[in-house]
């Protein structure tokens, strides 16, 4: 499975590079994009030579990305581009017991991109083992292949997103912080370059920025629409979008380069679970990753969204931005609009009864599932909404934030520059999952503010907190959300007060709790909670990510052997999954939201070992008993 997987999405790259290979920049991508990818293709090197492509031979090899999961390592190296005289092979090296560096595998890199991609299998994800990356005999990057921190507790999570272009240099104040963190797993969660034609010259300006950090630990970065050239994106299922603009759905760059970015920014995740191509052959990278007992649900959530020009009446300046005051929410979640598709709805369906090896569950995806957000771009931009969040369609919505509900699972994203922290609610005020948006890395010149209009507390309002407008509101689509914490811009001028930063998540298993740190750009974590912004840290509890209110319960479950089973809810007489969840500890009441009889499915891994049927909800205290495994 894992072999015919990669060999398709080698295969595609093999082709798209072979039928370019020997173009130059002006014909690469058609007349249609003479300057597409100009930079690091055609004759490069007579181009300007511009001397952050054009290094030093002994440094071509510019930076390497990795996971592991299963028995599979996949890492990328990112070259600079290269002479026309020199080797395109890559090697990469492990470091043995005794301190050698032996050759582990060999590949050509792809010339569209400069990347090349090595597959390990078997791998003993038990270890800790150093890597180098080499091109000839002189070029070398160097890193640590991490193993699977099984045996912590805390896992802690980097999430990043948002490095705008326009403030070039190095990030020596994140990574320098990151590096005191230590985390076990960075997220990206997109636009890490903003230089839209020259994906390229961007990504290698983002990798010189994090080398430091990302090649020592495992990362996933997922891209989003400056990433491939777009303002915005809704993918609708791969068309062709007739602006790079995006609001009549598609991709505005052709395949080749899209599936450019995706091959450098993705290939060394775990294997898509689902690799069919979209249309015109753009490839797919949804996926899952577990690290150290937290799975982590990959998305792309710009791919099969509908695109809003032409389909829903226009509400403002743009067809995505929503001025008008008296618009019905109503009238734009039409019955066809698509937000994940069907393949990404099953994908995390499946996911969430599936616990095996976690202790708990995490979405990662691009933006968020509402519209945190009143004012764009500047102080005196107030929209309703912006349908490029993931707060539109709300059907759409409700159903991702249903099925991430029934796994208990936190959401992590970027994209909006604006950090909050929201509890969404679906029907109900509060009652479905935590979400956590970072702070753009740098935010040059799109600030965004959380700015209620009458500036009032929403009701239930954070307990303690130092932030005027927190509580439960209603987003531009209706939407249910709980306002946590925001970190509104100071003054977008001023280089320190433009609240760009990065975020922390911290996944406590035996607790079973989630805490979201939140640091300025400029910050020192040595200082602990005062460098953070105000309202953070945040702790929740995962099993809260369910927060519809109990009718009552079911009786309590023992594992008799000692182990933490997992436990999965069906309602019988909808035959609705209610939940799937993995105990904290031999011990397990299941709370259930309706009246009826139910289903207790019991596993270890999934919930396949044992099932009780026609179980009534009790209304007090249950003291019925379900004993599971064997003594």
């Amino acid at each position: 499975m894992f072999l015919r997987i990669a060999f398709s999405v080698l295969f595609l790259a093999f082709v798209s590079e072979s039928a370019l290979r020997g173009q130059n920049s002006d014909t690469r991508f058609g007349k249609k994009f003479p300057k597409l990818e100009s930079l690091s293709t055609g004759e490069w090197w007579k181009n300007g030579s511009d001397k952050n492509l054009n290094v030093p031979r002994n440094e071509v090899v510019a930076f390497a990305l990795y996971t592991h999961s299963g028995n599979t390592l996949k890492l990328s190296a990112q070259l600079y581009p290269l002479l026309p005289d020199e080797s395109r092979e890559v090697r990469l090296q492990m470091q043995d017991a005794d301190g050698k560096y032996r050759d582990v595998g060999t590949t050509n890199v792809i010339e569209l991109g400069w990347s090349a991609h090595f597959r390990i299998e078997p791998w003993d994800r038990t270890k800790d083992v150093r890597y180098r990356v080499r091109h000839g005999d002189e070029a070398i990057f160097e890193g640590l292949i991490r193993h699977d921190p099984t045996e912590k507790n805390v896992i802690v999570v980097g999430n990043l997103s948002c490095n705008s272009s326009r403030t070039p240099g190095s990030r020596a104040s994140i990574v320098e912080n990151l590096t005191a963190l230590d985390p076990d797993l960075l997220f990206f969660a997109g636009d890490q370059s903003y230089h839209h034609t020259e994906h390229t010259y961007g990504w290698l300006e983002w990798g010189k920025q994090f080398r430091d950090i990302i090649g020592n630990r495992p990362v996933v970065t997922i891209p989003d629409d400056h990433d491939v050239g777009q303002a915005n994106i809704w993918g609708e299922d791969g068309i062709e979008a007739t602006n790079p603009q995006g609001p009549s759905g598609g991709y505005f760059y052709p395949p080749e380069y899209v599936n450019m970015v995706q091959r450098c920014q993705t290939w060394h995740l775990p294997d898509p679970v689902d690799p069919a191509p979209i249309k015109r052959g753009i490839t797919v990278y949804f996926t899952r990753l577990n690290v150290g007992g937290i799975d982590f649900a990959i998305l792309e959530d710009r791919k099969f969204k509908s695109g809003p020009e032409g389909k829903i009446p226009k509400q403002g300046p743009r067809p995505d931005h929503i001025t008008n005051k008296n618009y019905d929410p109503a009238s734009i979640d039409l019955p066809a609009l698509e937000l994940l598709g069907e393949r990404q709805i099953e994908f995390l369906h499946l996911w969430g009864q599936d616990w095996t090896d976690a202790a708990q569950k995490c979405v990662l995806s691009q933006t968020a599932f509402c519209g945190a957000v009143h004012l764009h771009g500047d102080e005196n931009n107030r929209l309703l909404a912006d349908l490029d969040s993931n707060g539109w369609p709300q059907a759409g919505r409700n159903a991702a934030l249903r099925e991430m509900r029934r796994a208990w699972a936190t959401h992590l994203c970027g994209d909006q520059h604006l950090a909050v922290v929201v509890k969404h609610g679906i029907d109900a005020d509060e009652d479905g999952p935590y979400a956590f948006t970072s702070p753009a890395i740098v935010n040059t010149i799109y600030g965004r503010w959380w700015l209620p209009e009458d500036q009032q507390a929403g009701e239930n309002p954070v307990a303690g907190s130092p932030l005027p407008w927190t509580g439960n509101y209603r987003d531009g689509f209706g939407n249910r959300i709980r306002m946590m914490a925001y970190a509104n811009p100071s003054k977008i001028a001023d280089e320190s007060g433009r609240g760009d930063g990065f975020g922390v998540a911290r996944f406590d298993k035996k607790a079973g709790t989630v805490t979201f740190e939140c640091w300025p750009r400029f910050s020192k974590v040595g200082d602990g909670v005062v460098g953070q912004y105000p309202g953070w840290p945040i702790t929740i509890n995962a099993d809260n990510n369910d927060g519809r209110t109990a009718v009552g319960s079911l009786p309590t479950i023992i594992a008799v052997d000692g182990g933490f089973p997992v436990v999965q809810i069906i309602h019988e007489p909808t035959n609705e999954i209610v939940y799937t969840t993995r105990a904290r500890s031999n011990r397990f009441q299941p709370r259930v939201y309706l009246p009826g009889s139910y289903t207790i499915k019991l596993g270890h891994e999934i919930p396949n070992a044992m099932t009780i049927e026609n179980v009534e909800v009790f209304a007090g205290d249950d003291s019925r008993l379900i004993e599971f495994g064997k003594k």
